[in-house]
């Protein structure tokens, strides 16, 4: 088995209800993040983000979880018409331990993850080792809503 971690977004429609979808999908999914309201960052203007990150024990490879990243989108019938446009789901592989890829469709690590506080800071939850040494670039608001359990068992109400 190997710890892997999973970028989580939403900004379009039920964002919580997309991220609670995504995560009850992920089969060998061991923690969540709490949930955080972030800006967005680069793309066209477009609504915030609810974000979190998902701690894996799995024996999927990197490419593994990458299919797995877009049966998920596929399930929220994710639309790719704009690089960095809204979306109802974005996933993605930000780290497996021991992997290193660098291929077009797949860079393990992230090649953007320490630049992304909504990344990052619900990263250091999980994982503090990998966040170690990391500087906030303070790139739009990143704000915690609360517990991923609190919020995963909730309605969506209020926060959609």
């Amino acid at each position: 088995m190997t710890r892997a971690f999973l970028g989580l977004g939403s900004n379009l429609g039920d964002r919580l209800g997309y991220l609670k979808a995504a995560v009850a999908s992920i089969g060998d999914c061991v923690a969540v993040s709490g949930v955080y309201e972030t800006d967005p960052v680069g793309g066209p203007d477009q609504g915030r983000y609810l974000n979190v990150v998902a701690e894996l024990d799995t024996h999927r490879s990197a490419r593994g979880l990458l299919e797995l990243c877009r049966a998920l989108e596929a399930s929220a019938e994710r639309v790719r018409d704009v690089r960095w446009g809204p979306r109802t789901l974005d996933v993605d592989v930000l780290w497996v331990d021991g992997e290193t890829v660098d291929e077009p469709d797949l860079v393990v690590p992230h090649p953007r993850m320490f630049e992304r506080a909504f990344v990052m800071v619900p990263l250091a939850e999980l994982a503090p080792d990998l966040a170690e040494g990391w500087t906030d670039p303070a790139d739009g608001d990143c704000r915690r809503l609360g517990d991923w359990d609190e919020l995963e068992s909730s309605t969506s109400e209020g926060i959609s």
